[in-house]
């Protein structure tokens, strides 16, 4: 009689057991699936980033031929046009030939960037993040061909109704491309594991 007891509590306690996931699987099924970024998106961010920079010197070159003889191109007569302008220095004009300036900035930013691309995470979620980045990076490396191969940076649309300084496509990458980066940071990536992956 008591060896029935017995074993009818051990196999009340073995189905018990069984039934319960070890604390190990439970935790595993629990993290999120973040991964490391594939190699097919590290190509389409150098693909991306690739024919960004040649529009960005297409659109200098088309800019040269048609304006540097001085003349400038209304689009909307007033209020923007083209106009050519060899810009030795920063934006506004400050930091005129200060090319060794130039060149440790943008290094410098680059690395941020390719070191920040090949930790994010493989999700679908991280892909604005990535493109904003593939776009500053062009919009770098495209002012950067500029300074190093000329000593200037071709620049040639001009708001006049604001008499804003004149810029270019690569000025467009980059302006635009950290804006949104910045609505991203604050509206989007919310969560407190969202930046992880820079650790």
């Amino acid at each position: 009689m008591n060896g029935q007891v017995k074993d009818s509590t051990s196999s009340a306690n073995h189905q018990t057991d069984t039934n319960q996931p070890s604390s190990g699987t439970a935790q595993t099924s629990k993290k999120p699936s973040s991964g490391s970024p594939s190699p097919g998106r590290l190509i389409f961010c150098l693909l991306l980033t690739a024919a960004l920079i040649v529009i960005d010197q297409i659109t200098k070159v088309i800019a040269v031929d048609a304006l540097a003889s001085g003349k400038s191109i209304p689009l909307i007569k007033g209020v923007l046009e083209f106009s050519y302008v060899e810009n030795h220095g920063a934006a506004f004009g400050i930091l005129q030939n200060a090319l060794p300036f130039f060149v440790v900035i943008t290094l410098a930013a680059m690395a941020v960037i390719i070191y920040i691309l090949t930790r994010l995470p493989a999700d679908r979620r991280f892909m604005p993040m990535r493109v904003c980045l593939c776009f500053i990076a062009a919009g770098a490396v495209g002012n950067f061909i500029d300074r190093l191969l000329l000593s200037y940076v071709r620049d040639f649309i001009y708001f006049r109704l604001i008499d804003f300084p004149v810029f270019n496509v690569a000025d467009i990458y980059i302006t635009c491309a950290t804006a949104i980066l910045m609505l991203l940071a604050l509206f989007y990536y919310k969560e407190d594991d969202d930046f992880n992956f820079l650790k």
